[in-house]
């Protein structure tokens, strides 16, 4: 004789804790799932904001080319402080270097020299140190004679604006505030002489889109 299985029986009560937990189950997936439609959402935005933001790395610089030249404002080594904004409609030579770079000390009597010559032109000629000491930023300015405003970039954020990862770079930058073009690298005496030129003619310097001499390039590691 086969016996029937037993009956279940299960209470109102129960079955209201059973109600119960399914619902808090429900309520759980729908949570984790609403949180994780937020969290895709949120870096989904994050990486859509990072490819659409210029880099201020590798080769940024060149992103500057064509755009407006971002402000400047530093202690000046020679005392005082300089800002670029204050000298609009003027064009402008702005050179990044440092007491310790190699090819910065062959560019630079020829950027005094350039200097003293268009000084009466309306041309504005800037010195940026960088990853420098102050002393060793003076002992620099005096060794060459330097007369044009030579600042120092205290905490690196000018380097980080206009994209600069070696030395020595510099930019030109017309009296509209358009950068104009860069070099990077030793910028040869005629060469420099030339772009000057153009930039108080109201003219773009000969192919300035961006200009490498890599061999007097000191590139940070």
């Amino acid at each position: 004789m086969k016996t029937r299985p037993r009956r279940t029986e299960i209470s109102v009560s129960e079955t209201d804790t059973i109600l119960e937990q399914g619902i808090s189950t429900r309520r759980k997936v729908i949570a984790f799932a609403v949180m994780g439609i937020v969290v895709f959402g949120f870096f989904g935005l994050l990486a859509l904001g990072l490819m659409n933001k210029s880099p201020v790395t590798g080769r940024s610089g060149v992103t500057r080319v064509g755009k407006a030249a971002p402000d400047i404002t530093m202690p000046l080594l020679q005392g005082g402080e300089f800002r670029l904004s204050e000298h609009t409609g003027e064009p402008t030579v702005v050179n990044f270097w440092a007491s310790w770079c190699p090819p910065c000390r062959n560019e630079s009597p020829g950027f005094e020299r350039t200097w003293r010559g268009f000084s009466d032109d309306g041309v504005l000629f800037v010195g940026v140190d960088i990853q420098d000491t102050l002393d060793d930023g003076m002992s620099y300015i005096r060794e060459f004679d330097l007369t044009y405003p030579n600042g120092i970039d205290v905490e690196g954020k000018i380097t980080v604006e206009y994209g600069v990862i070696g030395l020595p770079v510099t930019f030109f930058i017309g009296a509209d505030g358009i950068v104009k073009g860069r070099w990077v690298g030793a910028l040869p005496e005629d060469r420099l002489t030339g772009w000057v030129e153009a930039l108080i003619a109201g003219a773009t310097p000969e192919g300035a889109s961006d200009i490498e001499n890599s061999e007097s390039f000191f590139k940070f590691e």
